[in-house]
């Protein structure tokens, strides 16, 4: 009897999962759209601390971070690779007062995807560029707003992530910044220093500093940029420590790396990616430079030129020529006013 007992229970069971009504409409065969949640540009959306350490059973389909070699104190006495020959080595507390996840000096390294940015995106309807070739001269003419992209906010609000890393009191203001370089410059029969203001003007306008803040730290990673990778310096000009994210990289259909601008002894600064290489410093020169064929004012010529690398200095190491000075008769492209505050290098 409890035999049977059992089995007419099995049987009405049964009959009552069969019986069951099929799933709703509404979810049968679909699937669930997921919104994602608005990130703000100055947030970081990549894992913290703990994702710097590769441990043992992770998932071999994530990408570790990038990280790259630190440039703190790189400074060299004359030219060489991967260093920094700067003109001055003076050291001070200005620039950013701390770090974070993205930092790893123990190690001498940095990550520059975990790395926040300046908020903002500001336009500047005044800025203004001329680059003009007459004769063995190029005249480069800028206020050194960015022509063809946006800033951030500065200085630096205090609702800002950045705010916690790096207060850049400075604002953002018209300089007067004008060249005549050399159009075919040679190499002269010296290397010479980088001062610790402008090197370079970009195409868009903007300033080319060295790759040194002014604690003798690497600027590009400890002092907190905008996503165009600028920020101001103390008198208010707007400048690059490395290849801005916002200008076309992207080579030529025949290789030849895109010009991203001129350095002051009139040699081109280039793009790293050649089509079939991504250059690094490991493949240059002392200077940060290397000869190969690029596009210059429209003829494919092989001629020396600078690198704008992912990897520290970052866009010179040295001047291979001769570095002219600036013909602007005032303003943040000419040395300081007597008696004035030497120029801030965030």
């Amino acid at each position: 009897m409890p035999h049977m007992r059992w089995m007419v229970f099995v049987c009405v069971m049964g009959l009552l999962v069969n019986c069951a009504p099929p799933p709703s409409a509404d979810t049968r065969g679909a699937s669930a759209t997921v919104v994602p949640t608005p990130v703000a540009s100055n947030q970081s959306s990549v894992p913290t601390d703990a994702a710097l350490v590769a441990t043992p059973g992770a998932d071999a389909n994530t990408a570790a971070p990038q990280a790259l070699p630190l440039g703190d104190g790189k400074f060299s006495q004359t030219g060489q690779q991967g260093y920094i020959y700067a003109c001055s080595t003076r050291i001070s507390n200005e620039g950013a007062f701390a770090s974070g996840a993205w930092l790893d000096e123990k190690n001498k390294v940095w990550y520059p995807d975990l790395k926040p940015s300046v908020d903002g995106q500001v336009w500047w309807e005044a800025a203004s560029v001329t680059i003009d070739v007459a004769g063995a001269t190029r005249t480069i003419s800028s206020n050194a707003l960015p022509e063809n992209h946006p800033t951030g906010i500065f200085p630096v609000q205090n609702s800002d992530d950045a705010y916690q890393y790096d207060r850049n009191p400075n604002t953002i203001s018209v300089q007067q910044i004008l060249y005549q370089l050399p159009q075919m410059p040679q190499p002269s029969n010296a290397v010479s220093c980088l001062p610790p203001g402008i090197i370079g003007v970009a195409l868009t306008g903007v300033p080319f500093y060295n790759g040194f803040d002014e604690g003798g730290r690497d600027a590009v990673a400890h002092e907190i940029q905008d996503d165009c990778d600028g920020h101001p310096q103390q008198q208010g000009q707007y400048h690059y420590h490395s290849v801005s994210a916002c200008v076309d990289t992207k080579p030529d259909d025949a290789g030849h790396p895109a010009l991203i601008g001129y350095a002051l002894d009139g040699f081109g600064i280039y793009a790293a990616n050649t089509g079939n290489a991504t250059l690094k410093t490991a493949d240059l020169d002392e200077c940060h430079g290397t000869v190969s064929e690029v596009v210059w004012d429209g003829a494919v010529v092989n001629m020396y030129h600078y690198v704008a690398t992912a990897d520290f200095p970052y866009t010179m190491g040295c001047f291979r020529g001769t570095p002219v000075q600036s013909n602007a008769t005032n303003g943040a492209g000419g040395p300081p006013a007597p008696g004035g505050p030497p120029p801030r290098r965030p």
